[in-house]
């Protein structure tokens, strides 16, 4: 009893899962955090870390250890003979062995130079990310609203089929009581057959745009799920509010970091060095032996002259800029004509929405009429069908229509960047 009470409460949760509902807002939400582009947003502040320790590095001490053994064909000789005084000349076989310590002391700040260009183009990365998963927002409007259209068709076909059943029902007893033809129920129950033959094809569509959706969102989205249809309000101004526009201001500060660092390349630099040694000979040339040494000092390092090519490096930035602000002023003038289609879309299907809405009332007391005159026998069941499919359709259109106008509002906003 126990066990069996366990796997009911499994079961009502599973079922319960199965209802849960899904929000659009919930499926951008999913798509930024689940979709693999997005794992590059931790990998990027990673790397950008050790870029950074690299960098640093620069300010630290540097240790050098250097071993050498030459011969040479002459060495240093005295031109002149020294009364009872010999000096002997260095060997020409030599070996040294040295270890060196080398401190920055002063760089004219291009190490920080570095670490500002390193983080510029962290949050130039990570923008381009944004802008990326952003743009997925359009696809995920589609199979959305593709997978909402699939359950209005199917509370449609719902709605249609009590509607041939309980008609079935009128008709089989006409039958029976001689008032209709024999054969006028077949039609009705063909008609239901095709109805079942549709609901295939809705579960198999919804089904594989479930499957899409999951894998775009990467949630094991239920196949019974109840997609919920938002009521999406488009504002007509014309404020474009898209993280590209975010992107290509990141890109100009990445360049005036790299512009700041061009200008640190070429200020002095200042180290500071020791270094202790052991050859044949020393620092002494004339002491044929084997001894240690040591050298300690200060040393000053300034390019002067670099034929121009920091200029030109600038320059170069400079046209990048340039490239950029055009980049934008592109951006935002396709960006305008996309949403003035998408503007005239919308008024277009809102007037389909006001015809629709008459047709179906048109449509109504068509089949009324059809009802009445099936029931007293004055038409075939075939015309009361055709004129039912034709509410139907009217129907259709109009939940059609809803929802791509809700789709077409959805993908304004997307556009604009609210």
């Amino acid at each position: 009893m126990k066990k069996l009470s366990t796997l009911i409460v499994i079961f009502i949760a599973l079922n319960s899962f199965g209802q849960e509902k899904l929000s659009l807002d919930e499926c951008y939400s999913l798509v930024n955090k689940n979709y693999p582009l997005a794992k590059q947003q931790e990998m990027l502040v990673r790397q950008n870390a050790l870029d950074k320790e690299i960098i640093k590095t620069g300010k630290l001490p540097t240790l050098d250890f250097d071993a050498q053994a030459t011969y040479q064909s002459d060495v240093i000789e005295l031109p002149i003979a020294i009364p009872d005084v010999t000096i002997d000349s260095p060997n020409k076989d030599q070996y040294k062995a040295t270890i060196s310590v080398n401190q920055l002391i002063y760089d004219g700040g291009l190490i920080n130079a570095s670490t500002k260009v390193k983080e510029a183009t962290l949050k130039t990365k990570q923008k381009n990310i944004e802008v990326n998963l952003y743009q997925l927002k359009k696809e995920v409007n589609q199979l959305y609203f593709s997978i909402i259209l699939l359950q209005e068709k199917k509370s449609l076909l719902d709605a249609k089929k009590t509607q041939l059943e309980s008609k079935l029902k009128e008709v089989k007893a006409g039958i029976e009581f001689g008032t209709l033809l024999p054969t006028s129920d077949k039609v009705l129950e063909a008609e239901l057959l095709k109805i079942n033959q549709q609901y295939t094809e809705i579960d198999q569509n919804k089904i594989s745009l479930i499957k899409t959706l999951s894998s775009v969102t990467g949630e094991n989205i239920s196949t019974n799920i109840i997609l919920k249809t938002p009521i999406i309000l488009a504002n007509k101004d014309t404020e474009i509010n898209r993280p590209e526009l975010d992107l290509f201001q990141l890109q100009k500060e990445q360049i005036n970091a790299s512009e700041r660092l061009i200008a640190k390349k070429n200020s002095p630099k200042l180290m500071g060095f020791a270094t202790g040694g052991y050859g044949n000979p020393g620092l002494n040339m004339l002491d044929n032996e084997f001894q240690t040494y040591y050298m300690v000092g200060l040393k000053l390092n300034w390019k002067i002259f670099d034929w121009n090519a920091r200029k030109k490096e600038q320059k170069s930035l400079k046209v990048n800029k340039e490239i950029i602000d055009n980049q934008q002023e592109i951006f935002k003038l396709n960006t305008n004509i996309e949403l003035n289609q998408q503007q005239t879309e919308i008024t277009k299907i809102s007037s389909f929405i006001k015809s629709d809405e008459t047709i179906i009332e048109l449509r109504k007391k068509i089949l009324k009429s059809a009802e009445s005159q099936l029931k007293n026998g004055v038409i075939t069941s075939s015309a009361y069908i055709t004129e039912l499919t034709n509410l139907y359709e009217a129907e259709n259109n109009l939940s059609t229509h809803k929802i791509e106008l809700q789709l077409a509002k959805a993908n304004y906003k997307i556009t604009k960047g609210n």
